[in-house]
């Protein structure tokens, strides 16, 4: 009888320098959205790491301040360049900033930065995503409003920067060509996620109670993350996440049968991590009856437009287009196991047809 699919998962409440030990290489993907440079709701993080910020901020120097930033991160990034195995891939979601320092307003271009950064690592700039994210927001202009030449576009899209450790990843085994046929995605789902603007995704509320702790968080949706660990990284592999906030990418590892280490400074997150992977199963339910509910939707489609449908998915008797679709199989979460207070195992359930 085959063993019970399991995954393991473990956080720690410290700075990511270091990346607490991790072997070299034992890394097959990195998704993270690290605090951005140069948003005010970042300015304390940043500074009670190097004092240096703040007195920059506060005698209108923001070029140091900016750069004295990308430092503390280039030390992250270091440390992925020693962890993440060859053929890795590293996913950086990161806002740029528009803002005022002094009489001056400027835009402060975190993207670029951090793409040179990796470059000078030696990783590959693969072709990136723009994340375009509605807002709400009644009035969009700033600056001097209809009257020009001083309004300022507003920014509503991030970047999902996507770097590669050296060439492509090899599947030489047996064990390691069924994980990768077992982790394909539907051929519309690849139509789908690999484009490089994404307009269906929405931001993520805020949850987290008002204490010692911050009150507000850079969260990105749990779809985010999912789709990321989906498009890099199969079954059994390791993601990593060295600014882990609330956990979303724990959750979204969980929920994608991948194993998952994180790393976060603020310990006042830990209830709201706990809290992400207990909602695991019922995540899990949600995500996998949405994706095969979608495929029979596209599969009734189809077949009214008399478009051919040539293979069958094994696992779930479902048609599909190609052949590489054939070996998808989804399993949901039934239980996680708590080992310790930041550690814990997924335990996984076929699904009955």
């Amino acid at each position: 009888m085959d063993p019970v699919p399991a995954s393991e998962h473990r956080w720690a409440f410290t700075p990511a320098a270091g990346l607490g030990g991790l072997s070299d290489q034992s890394i097959q993907l990195v998704v993270t959205s690290p605090p951005y440079p140069m948003i005010e709701m970042w300015d304390q993080i940043f500074a009670a790491q190097d004092k240096a910020i703040a007195a920059a901020l506060l005698s209108d120097r923001p070029e140091a301040a900016f750069e004295a930033m990308h430092r503390l991160l280039d030390s992250t990034w270091r440390d992925l360049a020693r962890v993440v195995c060859q053929g890795g891939i590293v996913c950086v979601n990161i806002g740029d900033a528009a803002r005022s320092v002094g009489e001056h307003f400027r835009l402060f271009s975190n993207h670029a930065r951090i793409i040179q950064g990796f470059l000078n690592l030696g990783f590959h700039n693969l072709p990136n995503i723009i994340w375009r994210k509605p807002t709400n927001a009644p009035n969009k202009f700033m600056g001097s409003g209809m009257l020009p030449p001083g309004a300022y576009v507003t920014l509503e899209h991030e970047y999902i920067l996507i770097f590669r450790k050296g060439p492509a990843r090899e599947f030489k085994t047996v064990a390691e060509k069924k994980r990768r046929a077992e982790s394909a995605f539907f051929w519309e789902e690849r139509n789908r996620w690999f484009s490089d603007v994404w307009f269906d995704l929405t931001g993520t509320g805020q949850n987290l109670a008002v204490g010692p702790g911050r009150s507000r968080s850079g969260a990105f949706p749990l779809e985010l993350a999912w789709r990321l660990i989906n498009m890099y990284s199969v079954k059994g592999d390791t993601v990593l996440d060295p600014f882990l906030g609330t956990g979303t990418t724990t959750l979204a590892a969980v929920i994608s049968e991948r194993n998952s280490v994180g790393f976060e400074i603020d310990a006042h997150l830990r209830h709201a991590i706990t809290r992400q992977v207990d909602s695991a199963p019922a995540a899990s339910e949600r995500v996998v009856t949405e994706r095969l509910e979608s495929h029979r939707e596209f599969v009734t489609r189809r077949e009214a437009e008399k478009k051919p449908l040539h293979y069958t998915i094994a696992a779930h008797g479902l048609p599909c287009i190609s052949r590489q679709e054939t070996g998808i199989l989804l399993r949901q979460v039934e239980r996680v196991e708590w080992d310790a207070d930041a550690t814990c195992r997924a335990i996984y359930r076929d699904i009955v047809s």
